[in-house]
């Protein structure tokens, strides 16, 4: 797959090393060369997922039935902070290791939960363990981030663990209350300073507004590497801000259609020419799976403008968005919003070898191929991910991950939830899996601010 879409059929792909050396077909075997016998499957570059909070997945499922009220509830009020630096790295091997699993060779981990730097280190060291391409968010819901932006753990992390290979790279990760004083300003120059990316939650039901994109914007904050996740109920000013800088937008349509963030915003974001790409948010709620959020994409964005047609009494005839468009911001899209696109994203000589293949001859849902693109948006699964190469390394093949990773997550995953059980309490525990119309009784999800804007505008019900 490259920028002009192409489908090659029988062809090849030859890895050298680290990187892709040659794409097409019959291409001429080096001698002592290893065959991945692919006939009958699709070889498409590793999937990118520019959103996914790590930290939570021994947690998995947990908050099926919640919405983004309860979640804050949960997590940024009530009990995230009884996270331990061990659970932390329970749940980023847990998730780093499924994200392997589905085809993704790249996750932003979206590490909110940082809040001493033994958590930090202990996020770091589940990232380097599993062999997976990675970016650490930085961030910290416990503190405002004009505060733990400036503490010499952070500064020295950075300098000792991240940015030594583009296996784990590093961005800063918080958002902007819409306070008119603008103290997250203070964040924004360490991100400078540091030569990192911002990724914000922006356009959030109460929690961000249009005020947080126009306080960035006048203080010369919006950036081309910026990536605003969700930024699905801002206005029309906001969006255009948005496309004027060259920011790209983080679309979580399963989380967004779920808990309440506002309505998956694609069909807004192509009318502005805002570049997307693809996060599945949280596993707490969601089935933190890529294929998943390809196809809740594509149906979100079709539902709304078949639903704004027959408000017209018309018939859509021809869909705007199509499957190679959505199956591109799973891939080319996040490579680009991460600044990786000479990385990663495409199957292309030079490219970094970050790539899947989908053949799995025991399932029915495999055969026919007839419809690549589709066939990857609509029909393929987890399970049919047969083989994935990150940094030209074999890490599954035959449908099984490559070492022990696995067994050690899980074992991890499940100290941390005897650990949360006991301190929350079994009824607490019980009661929040099934949460009631109480939940999320609060002003602001932001604690360490006394700033109400967009929360008071819409509290919760």
């Amino acid at each position: 797959m490259d920028d002009d879409g192409s489908v090659l059929e029988g062809a090849d792909v030859l890895v050298t090393g680290r990187r892709i050396a040659a794409v097409g077909p019959a291409l001429a075997v080096p001698p002592g060369t290893v065959e991945i016998d692919a006939r009958g499957g699709i070889v498409m570059p590793g999937m990118i997922d520019t959103h996914r909070h790590l930290w939570q997945t021994a947690m998995r499922g947990y908050g099926a039935d919640w919405t983004l009220s309860q979640y804050f509830d949960w997590y940024y009020v009530q009990h995230g902070a009884r996270f331990r630096p061990e659970d932390v790295y329970a749940g980023n091997l847990l998730g780093a290791v499924e994200a392997l699993d589905e085809g993704v060779t790249t996750t932003v981990d979206w590490s909110h939960g940082l809040r001493t730097p033994d958590h930090a280190e202990a996020a770091v060291d589940a990232l380097e363990e599993v062999p997976g391409r990675f970016v650490l968010a930085y961030g910290n819901i416990f503190d405002a981030p004009w505060t733990w932006s400036r503490t010499a753990g952070l500064h020295d992390l950075v300098s000792r663990r991240l940015r030594r290979s583009d296996l784990l790279g590093f961005q800063m990760a918080f958002d902007v209350t819409g306070d008119p004083q603008f103290p997250e300003r203070a964040a924004f120059e360490v991100a400078r300073d540091l030569d990192a990316a911002v990724t914000t939650h922006a356009g959030v039901r109460g929690a961000t507004d249009d005020a947080a994109v126009r306080l960035m914007h006048e203080h010369g904050f919006m950036e081309e590497r910026t990536v605003y996740v969700h930024a699905a109920t801002l206005g029309e000013e906001s969006y255009r801000l948005i496309a004027e800088t060259g920011g790209s937008v983080s679309v979580a349509s399963e989380a967004e259609s779920s808990g309440g963030q506002g309505y998956p915003p694609t069909w807004r974001l192509r009318a502005h020419g805002i570049p997307v790409s693809l996060s599945t948010d949280s596993s707490v709620w969601g089935s933190a799976d890529m294929f998943s959020a390809v196809r809740a994409t594509l149906a979100a964005d079709r539902a709304r403008e078949h639903l704004e047609a027959h408000a017209r009494d018309e018939t859509v005839t021809d869909v705007g968005l199509r499957a190679q468009q959505a199956v591109w911001w799973a891939t080319r899209g996040g490579a680009r919003a991460l600044g990786l696109d000479d990385v990663t994203g495409s199957l292309e000589p030079g490219k970094k070898a970050d790539v899947v293949l989908l053949k799995n001859d025991a399932s029915p849902v495999m055969a026919p191929v007839l419809h690549p693109w589709g066939h990857v948006a609509l029909q393929a699964q987890r399970g049919d991910v047969r083989t994935v190469l990150v940094d030209g390394r074999v890490v599954k093949h035959d449908h099984r991950l490559l070492g022990d990773h696995v067994a050690r997550a899980r074992a991890a995953a499940e100290a941390t939830v005897e650990h949360l059980r006991r301190e929350v309490g079994e009824e607490a525990w019980s009661a929040g899996r099934v949460p009631g119309s109480g939940t999320g009784g609060f002003d602001s999800p932001y604690t360490y601010s006394d700033h109400r804007g967009a929360a008071a505008a819409a509290p919760p019900r």
